[in-house]
């Protein structure tokens, strides 16, 4: 049996987008830009895409980019918001346990461009403490960023709370938020909450790799960071991923249909996932377990077995799982989000991610179980101590 259990890494596309992008890459492949029928018909694509993630969103369609991925579209809110809000201030806010996207991003910005950060600390479940928010913002703060559900405990974060005190404090404030791993899972409406910018990844909602949105609000002052042929009104250039775009917006058509029965039985299989793995002795979930964390993300300490180890005993078994995050890299780190939350030093090395989609069934959960059951006492026998 194989068992794909690392969804918040990537997610199999949807049949139906798979086709989709096939079409446009071999039928409907003009230039959008190009201005006779084959033209129009890609740019057709495009505008469809812009209407779709408007009306999910609660927006206006002008205020849609594309983008190649989540990545890009958290550069462009940081480094473009930054930028194009220097003269008012110098200091950006994120939180400490931010995907690489965010606090590498941070990071060049603080080292390279002059901008002083604040990294918010974050309480035992992975939430962004609000006090310190409010401590941190002052009349130099022009920026703050803050992800949705975060990727490796599936914490979800007080994003409205959090809009709301910076907006009380300044409404001129940009808001970001990274959504790559809340948006398909929860609905997410912009301008109700207080957002100014919001990050989208397609290939984590069943969509092609390499296709991103970017909510930007008309009223945010941003820089572009790529330059070229002025496409997207000068905000992102470069010849639209017409494939991609036209992907991303079915899958996310598709994803937000029948959502809360899709929800309501991926909490049902991680209540059943977590209440089997804390039959093992000396295990533990990071976050929390109820429905005020996300419902795709299990995050599980198996002490006395390395990540690594575990992680490929269940490869050789078809299962497979993520170590923290895999959207950084492929080589093994101590993860800086169980470092944030205090996770127990036997459990920094020592636990795995498990994610689910709407794909996931009951039987790839009992049968990850049932591994677990057979191949954790095993390993935990030949540990070195």
């Amino acid at each position: 049996m194989e068992v794909y259990l690392d969804n918040s890494a990537t997610t199999r596309s949807y049949d139906s987008v798979r086709e989709l992008v096939g079409k446009v890459m071999c039928e409907d492949y003009g230039n959008p830009s190009s201005m006779h029928r084959k033209g129009m018909e890609a740019e057709a694509y495009i505008r469809e895409a812009k209407e779709t993630f408007a009306r999910l969103l609660k927006v206006q369609e002008k205020e849609i980019y594309f983008t190649s991925g989540g990545t890009e579209s958290d550069n462009l809110a940081l480094i473009g918001g930054a930028r194009a809000n220097r003269r008012r201030g110098n200091h950006l806010i994120t939180t400490a346990i931010e995907h690489p996207a965010i606090l590498n991003t941070m990071k060049y910005l603080e080292e390279e461009e002059g901008f002083r950060v604040t990294y918010l600390p974050v309480d035992e479940y992975g939430r962004a403490k609000l006090s310190a928010l409010q401590e941190a913002l002052d009349e130099d703060t022009i920026l703050v960023s803050m992800m949705y559900v975060n990727n490796e405990v599936g914490s979800v974060q007080p994003v409205a709370e959090a809009a709301a005190m910076v907006k009380a404090k300044n409404r001129d404030i940009l808001f970001h938020v990274d959504a790559v791993q809340g948006f398909g899972k929860y609905r997410i409406y912009p301008k109700k909450t207080g957002i100014d910018m919001l990050s989208i990844s397609g290939h984590k909602i069943h969509g092609p790799k390499g296709t991103g949105v970017i909510y930007i609000s008309e009223k945010a002052k941003v820089h572009p960071i790529i330059f070229g042929g002025e496409q997207q009104k000068n905000m992102r250039s470069g010849t639209e991923n017409v494939p991609g775009i036209a992907g991303i917006a079915l899958a996310a058509k598709e994803v937000y249909q029948n959502l809360d029965q899709k929800v309501a039985r991926m909490y049902a299989l991680k209540k059943r996932f977590i209440e089997g793995v804390q039959k093992l002795d000396d295990t533990v979930i990071h976050g929390l377990y109820d429905e005020t964390s996300a419902p795709h993300i299990v995050s599980a300490g198996i002490a006395g077995i390395r990540s690594e180890v575990l992680l490929h005993a269940l490869e050789e078994k078809g299962i497979y799982v993520s170590s923290g995050s895999a959207c950084s890299s492929n080589h093994p780190a101590v993860s800086g989000v169980l470092k944030g939350i205090g996770a127990k030093k036997e459990y920094l090395d020592a636990t795995l991610r498990f994610s689910f989609s709407e794909f996931t069934t009951e039987e790839e959960i009992d049968y990850t179980l049932e591994t677990l059951y057979n191949c954790v006492p095993v390993l935990r026998k030949y540990t070195r101590h």
